[in-house]
């Protein structure tokens, strides 16, 4: 049987991970409660139990707190170890399957407030735009390797962009259903559409 990327952790990694959890938690309740601009580090940090500095650790503004997760490495682990004779959509399918099956409820709900506070907060749309961009280079370096082309190769670019479009496009329809729609469902009807060439 195998392991998931998050049971292939280490237990140092894991104990950070139950940290990097408590502060994002702690954070979006504070945030519903008393509003994201009236919340301070401080405020989470206690409501954490951690130190500012700890916090800060982890999180490298109030900003990251709701727009950072742990998803990309695990992504990128998973898309690594997909066998070589898949093409990358399929690669991607089965990683973002993976990633998918292995989130518990909670993770889930905490996606649809970290999305929806995103939405409604200037400055964390504009950080959420930043990370996008992260995101979507680590999966052209990662694809890059697969299919040996550099990661600036245009037509790789365009195609983490274009995945990263499905992504989005996604996580926005599932969080305006609430969370109601099956995010799987929705990913997969999101791949096909990019492996037909987006016709419209």
């Amino acid at each position: 049987m195998t392991t998931s990327p998050l049971e292939r952790l280490g237990l140092r990694e894991r104990k950070k991970l139950k940290t990097r959890r408590a502060i994002q938690e702690h954070a979006l309740r504070l945030f519903l409660a008393n509003g994201y601009d009236a919340t301070t580090v401080e405020q989470i940090a206690e409501a954490a139990e951690v130190s500012p500095s700890t916090f800060f650790r982890y999180f490298p503004s109030k900003e990251d707190v709701v727009v950072t997760d742990e998803y990309d490495p695990l992504i990128v682990e998973s898309l690594r170890a997909q066998p070589g004779d898949l093409s990358p959509v399929e690669a991607l399918r089965a990683t973002l399957r993976e990633i998918i099956g292995m989130m518990r409820a909670e993770d889930r709900q905490r996606i649809v407030e970290r999305v929806t506070l995103s939405m409604s907060v200037p400055a964390l749309r504009a950080r959420q735009w930043e990370n996008m961009q992260d995101t979507q280079l680590l999966i052209a370096q990662t694809l890059a390797e697969r299919v040996g082309r550099s990661p600036d190769d245009f037509e790789l670019r365009a195609f983490s962009g274009a995945l990263l479009g499905v992504w989005q496009a996604t996580i926005l329809t599932w969080v305006e259903n609430v969370g109601e729609s099956d995010l799987l469902d929705l990913l997969e009807r999101g791949l096909d559409y990019l492996s037909a060439g987006c016709p419209l």
